[in-house]
This record gives C-alpha cells, structure tokens and sequence, in this order.
C-alpha cells in the first residue's frame, strides 16, 4: 500500500511538471523551434512598448563612492588603434541601464513544442534515470496509469529542457574563439530526481533560467514582440526625403501606425508630423541607440524597418547569452557592453557609474570575456601588435614613427614598434589590465572626438573609455600611496608605473554582447548585431537541433 501511495504521489508530481514544463517552453523555449517563428494570423493592432528613458550611454561617471569588500570573481578562461533557491531575489545585472530593477517574469502563454535528444543523449539520460532509481517506478506507474505522452519521453524531454534553459543549447565545439564566456557544466537528472521525490518538481523547473533580471526582461519583451508578430508585425517603411515636424501625408500616416506598433502612447490617426509623433520618434531613436534627433533620416528608416521577425530572433539570441554567465556574480565589477559602446561600473550589484566607450570595429571584434582587473599603468607605452605595425605603421615610413613618438626595438625579423608614453601615446594615461589570451584590456586615449559619436565601434578590439581618470580613483581610493593627488602628479611626467591593485580591492570585469535587452520599466531597447554574432549563433542554434533530431529518427 505504502508503494502504491508512493508512486501516486510520484505520478502526480510528475503530472504537474509536465504541465509546468509545457508552460515554462513556451517563454524560454530551448527548442530550434523557438528561432523558426510562428505563422501570421489576420494583423490586429498590438501596441506593447512603453517610452525609453534616456540611454545610458549618455551617462557621465559620477563621483566615487565607498565599495563593499568584493566576493572573489571567476578567473576567465578564455588591441588598440550550483541553481539558486527560487526564493533569491534576483540580481540586477543589466546592459547598460544605469538604474535597472527587478522584473517580474513574463506571463505564460501558449505551450510550444519541448526539445528531443539524440539517440546517444537518450541513452545517457536513460542510464542516469536508471542509475537514479528512477525509471522503475515510472514504469511501474505508467503500467496502471496513463500520462500524456509517453513518460520516458517526458522525462527526456524534461531534463533536455532543463540543460537548455539553464546552461544553453549549444556544444562545447559550437564556440567560435572570440566567445569567451562559456557555461558551466550542467547535469540535471539528479535535481530532477530529487525534485520528483519531493513534489518539488515545478519549483525545480522555475529555478532553471538564469537569475538575473535582464534575462527576466527579455522573457517579458519576447512574450510582446510574438504578440505583435501573431498579429501580422508592421509594415516596412516607403523611402523618401526625411520626415520632420510639419510634414504631412501617407508616409507620415504610415509612420504613426508603425511607431504604434512598439509605443502604445502613439495615436494612429492623422497625417501630419507633430509634436506628439516628433516625441514618439525621439523614443524610438533612444530605444534603438541612435541620435535623437527627432528627424526620421536613413538611420532611423532603417531600424524601423527591421521586420519583427529579426527583432523576436534578437531576443531569442540575446537570451541564450544570458545562460552563458556564471550562476552568481561578483557584487563589485565593472562590465562593457559591446555592441552598445557602454562601461558601466557596479558595487553592491547596482550600477553608479557609466561613461561611452570605443569596442572593436569588425574586423577586430571586442572578445566576450570575464576576468579581473589587477593592475592599472600610468603613462603607458603602447607597445603595437604586430599586425597592427605592418598593415598601418610600418608603410608610413620612418618620418612618420618617429614624428608620432615610435622606436622600432630588435632587429630583422624579430623588430617591433613601441610608442613612448605620454600626451601622444595611443593608450593615453591610464591602462586597465586583467589576463585574457587575447591581449586586450581597457585604456584611455588621447582622442576624444570618437565619444561623440553615437556609433562607437572603431578600436582595434580594446575598449577605450570616455572618463578613465575617476575609474582610476575608483579602483585606488583605498590605496594610501595612490591619492588623486599623487596620480595627478605622476601623470605630470612621462615615467611609467604599474600600480597593482590589493586583492582586496580587484574587481571583476566581464565583456559581454548585449543588442537587446530591456529598461526598468519594461521596454525592450535594440542595438545593430555588428559583429551578425546574432545571426551566427541562430544558425548554430537550429543546426545543432538538426543534427540532434536526424540521429535520433
């Protein structure tokens, strides 16, 4: 008898996981099916957007303030020009909002369908079941009782699902090099056994994505723009001359109803550019990173004739990075976003500070990594890497290096370039270091112009930072030797110093690559995929499932 309610509860508690996990799929789906989009119905009007605030790419740094003492950060593995309670509140890493707060998760909708394995996954999981104790009973459950579906079926796709959402969808070999960041190993089947042995199982399922709420702000965006693309998405936009405040007719007409589309405060009526649309298109500038001009130029024609489907496909991608992250983040650490050109810089897990910054051009791609900041150098040289030197340096001529402060060092084939430090030194005054096998590192520069820009992806693959000089004194503030007046004077010269920082007092950097991601308040923000890492990763995404579903058929 004691069996008999033992495997009732066991049956029951599975019953409830299937249905939370067919829920669960249809916000995070980890199936390929989730990058092939669902069929247009007839277009009904689906506004969802609220206005962005201001960006914070615009922000400037403010002044430092006292830090906690920093959790120790992971070490990453990887140049100029294990699951948290369900419970945890969940951390605000957020790129680049300067003040994001916890988002409730998206609500459910329609289930979608749960991923399959290979036959090889099958077989693995099967022994883990088994070697759990598991598969018996449920075989002995099934015997008397009927489940939807077949109920090793379920728990196969119950724990694919799990390593999907949880850690992602892709094989160690899917990594290309510059992808630094990489999940950690994930093994399911022992929390999913446990789970079912404690009727814990949807508790189990909620505990799985990443617990953060960025990624909890993409749930909720990609649960919009589905909406928006059920009921038939927007129209593209007719070229033409710029539309500005006082313009009439069908293109204006055609502007409102597309603005509409993300921006509920929008009317759809009338044809001519007012004040209320010139402020619906500044909102729309901001959401995309553009300059809010309020002017509909090439620019912003051309992001808002994105289709819906790449915008659904965006979030999908972005959403899938967040897995890669590590569990539990470093309260104290400073992070770049990539695509978005932004630092920004958090103690006790909020962001104070945020400046612009330069990223790779591509060509030379901006590496997504993590690490740690231990050294920051004064006055340093840039000693050139040698690709840089040949392609750009070296043709110049000896006129030209020795004008710009470059000593050729060595000689035959083992020479190289370095530029002396000081004013004219490619790395200006400050150099962030931190260990990474791909030599890039966080600088100043002695070119300011290229802040101003509201497309800041023109380095070498370093990151240039708009104010680096308060980051220093940030970093140092608990340094007695290295006082702001004592860098002040140090940089009066042209002597170079590296200035390790106390264990203490290093704090964890992570580059990431960000192109949506939602603001406080719920509205979803896109940025230009320039490296098309999005579009890589979707591919890799839907062949890694092809391959998988044709070794299991």
């Amino acid at each position: 008898m004691d069996e008999v309610k033992k495997l009732a509860r066991t049956k029951a508690a599975l019953t409830k996981g299937v249905a939370a996990l067919a829920l669960a799929s249809a916000i995070a789906s980890p199936a390929a099916a989730q990058f092939r989009l669902i069929p247009k119905p007839k277009p009904t009007e689906t506004p969802v957007a609220r206005p962005a605030p201001t960006p914070a790419s615009q922000a400037q740094i403010q002044a430092p303030v006292r830090t906690q003492t920093p959790r120790p950060a992971a070490t990453a593995r990887a140049p100029q020009s294990q699951t948290p309670a369900v419970q945890t509140p969940r951390p605000t890493l957020a790129p680049p909002q300067v003040q994001p707060t916890p988002l409730v998760p998206a609500p459910m909708v329609q289930a979608a369908p749960l991923p399959t394995l290979s036959g090889k996954q099958i077989a693995e999981l099967r022994q883990l079941l088994t070697d759990a104790g598991l598969s018996q009973g449920l075989r002995r459950m099934t015997s008397t009782v009927t489940l939807p579906g077949d109920s090793d079926g379920m728990v196969r796709a119950a724990l694919d699902y799990a390593r999907a959402v949880h850690s992602g969808r892709l094989d160690s070999s899917d990594f290309i090099n510059d992808w630094g960041l990489r999940p950690a190993p994930f093994d399911p089947a022992p929390g999913f056994a446990d789970a079912v042995r404690r009727d814990r199982l949807a508790a189990w399922i909620r505990s799985l994505p990443p617990p953060y709420a960025g990624y909890d702000g993409l749930e909720k965006g990609l649960v919009a723009y589905r909406a928006i693309l059920t009921s038939g998405g927007w129209a593209k936009l007719a070229p033409g001359p710029d539309l500005g405040k006082g313009a009439s007719g069908a293109r204006v007409k055609a502007l409102r109803k597309r603005l509409a589309a993300e921006d509920k405060l929008v009317a759809t009526s009338g044809d001519v550019f007012d004040q209320d649309l010139q402020d619906a298109v500044l909102r729309a500038q901001r959401r995309y990173g553009l300059r809010p001009t309020g002017v509909v130029s090439t620019g912003t024609l051309a992001a808002l004739n994105v289709p819906v489907e790449a915008r659904v496909r965006q979030i999908m991608a972005n959403m899938e990075r967040w897995r890669w992250l590590p569990q539990q983040l470093p309260a104290k650490r400073i992070q770049v976003n990539i695509a978005a050109a932004v630092m920004t810089v958090f103690e006790g897990d909020s962001p104070i500070a945020s400046m612009k910054a330069v990223t790779g051009r591509p060509g030379n791609e901006t590496p997504m990594l993590q690490s740690r900041i231990h050294s920051i150098v004064l006055n340093p040289p840039w000693n050139v890497p040698s690709g840089i030197a040949a392609k750009e340096l070296w043709p110049k001529g000896e006129a030209y290096l020795k004008a710009h402060g470059y000593r050729v060092i060595g000689t035959g084939p083992d020479r190289r370039l370095q530029q002396e430090s000081g004013p004219r030194s490619a790395l200006g005054r400050y150099k962030f270091d931190f260990d990474n096998p791909y030599a890039v590192y966080l600088h100043d520069t002695p070119v300011q112009s290229g802040f101003n820009s509201y497309s800041r992806l023109d380095s070498h693959g370093c990151v240039r930072l708009e104010k680096p000089g308060p980051l220093a004194e940030l970093l140092l503030k608990n340094n007695p030797e290295w006082q702001p007046e004592a860098i002040a004077a140090q940089l009066e010269g042209t002597k170079t110093v590296r200035v390790r920082l106390a264990d203490a007092d290093q704090v964890a950097v992570y580059l990431l690559y960000w192109t949506a991601f939602a603001s406080a308040d719920g509205t979803m923000n896109f940025r230009d995929d320039p490296y098309s890492w999005d579009k890589l990763l979707a591919e890799k995404i839907e062949s890694r499932a092809a391959v998988s579903a044709g070794t299991a058929s």
